[in-house]
């Protein structure tokens, strides 16, 4: 018999919120978190306009010594993490450290850091670069600094799957939970690369929206005038337990983890396979692994990137796995609201999605305003929806051809 995998805490840092439940109140009312750049000066760019974080202050919460010595998407980590600790009441000592686990992944890594750094060498020479410089632009210096903060011993990992990751992350800590390797997984996506040539990067693919006149209209998964997605930056944290160490230490218990799949398209490096045929595989293996038929399926919560060919693409694998199910399957792209988070994304959206399960209510797919004839599902268009839910799955695609699903399920469902 498998280990249940229950979410015992989360916590988020987002364009919506510097928390979980700011980022879960914004969702459900229809709140844009789009606005012009701040990061940098945008005014030569194509799009100058992002997903960006509000209001966070690594210094104040780190102490400034700490914080200089990480790049932005690592303090948001550590935030996260703490936050997520703390919501599930769990404290670290010398009796259970050897037994959590951080796996958190990210994109693209310490972006704002390597550029800062690589301009202090165009003026100033090699001497004046920061001997912090390589730790702090790795991706694993993520889950490093999380074990260092909070004295984890345990198995430690950095995923980095492109968009994919944050999911990929929350679904391999489910894995090693119910394989035995780690009690507690603290997992999740962290990312922070609106930076001017990240960005100048994705517009030379033509893969951002330049809808420069009404932002916070800019992110409109589905809808038929959709023009590209609106990259963002934040951090998602899940606190996974095996069900018997959760309820022994008399935790509170959000959910299960239900199932988990993941592919590649072996396709293209940037565009979804044809019909999403390597999604559509990644969400019948997560099903399988969940032991659930498609109409047990309650709701999905979509990568929907608001671009033209994952939209279509993904609209197109839900159709073939759920079948005339899937007309009848209400599916939302919270990204409308909080943009692309990249690395962040699928850890993110995990977080509202088990606030959905906690809530019986579905967030919506806000700017949704002219239906594509190749987009012909319900996206939940503009209003929150109040529904039983029992299962929940999520869908994460990223550049490689990568695709990730996880289900979660109501806690003390019998299936």
């Amino acid at each position: 018999m498998k280990t249940c995998v229950v979410v015992t805490g989360v916590g988020a840092i987002s364009p919506l919120g510097l928390d979980a439940d700011s980022t879960w109140q914004a969702a459900i009312a229809g709140t844009s978190g789009v606005a012009p750049i701040t990061h940098f000066d945008a005014s030569q760019h194509e799009t100058k306009f992002a997903a960006e974080v509000k209001g966070f202050d690594g210094e104040a919460i780190l102490g400034r010594k700490d914080a200089r010595r990480m790049d932005r998407f690592v303090q948001y980590a550590v935030v996260t993490a703490d936050q997520a600790l703390k919501d599930a009441r769990l404290e670290v000592t010398d009796s259970n450290r050897d037994r959590i686990a951080p796996i958190v992944g990210t994109g693209i890594g310490g972006v704002t850091t390597l550029i800062h750094e690589y301009e202090t060498l165009k003026a100033k020479g090699p001497r004046r670069i920061s001997p912090f410089l390589i730790p702090m632009i790795l991706p694993d210096t993520a889950p490093g600094q999380v074990a260092i903060n909070f004295g984890l011993r345990g198995p430690n990992l950095a995923v980095t799957s492109a968009c994919a990751t944050g999911t990929n992350a929350i679904g391999e800590a489910f894995k090693m939970i119910q394989r035995g390797a780690a009690d507690v997984m603290i997992c999740g996506g962290a990312e922070s690369c609106i930076v001017s040539l990240v960005m100048a990067g994705f517009n030379a693919m033509t893969a951002l929206s330049t809808r420069n006149d009404d932002p916070q209209r800019a992110s409109r998964p589905f809808d038929k005038g959709r023009d590209g997605f609106v990259a963002g930056e934040g951090a998602g944290i899940l606190i996974l337990e095996s069900e018997a160490h959760a309820k022994a230490r008399g935790a509170k218990i959000y959910g299960r983890v239900l199932g988990y799949g993941l592919t590649d398209d072996a396709y293209h490096i940037s565009a979804p396979a044809e019909n999403g045929a390597g999604a559509a595989k990644c969400m019948k293996l997560a099903l399988d692994d969940a032991g659930l038929s498609p109409k047990e399926i309650d709701y999905l919560n979509a990568h929907g990137t608001s671009t033209q060919l994952n939209d279509k693409s993904e609209t197109a694998a839900v159709k073939t796995v759920f079948g005339e199910a899937a007309y009848d399957l209400p599916i939302s792209s919270t990204k409308s609201m909080h943009g692309h988070l990249l690395g962040a994304a699928g850890a993110v959206e995990a977080v509202i999605c088990v606030k959905a399960l906690q809530n019986s209510l579905i967030p919506p797919t806000i700017n949704y305003e002219t239906p594509d004839p190749e987009c012909d599902l319900d996206y939940v268009p503009h209003t929150a929806r109040p529904k039983a839910l029992r299962a929940i799955m999520s869908n994460s695609f990223g550049f490689g051809g990568h695709n990730a699903s996880i289900i979660f399920g109501k806690n003390g469902d019998s299936r």
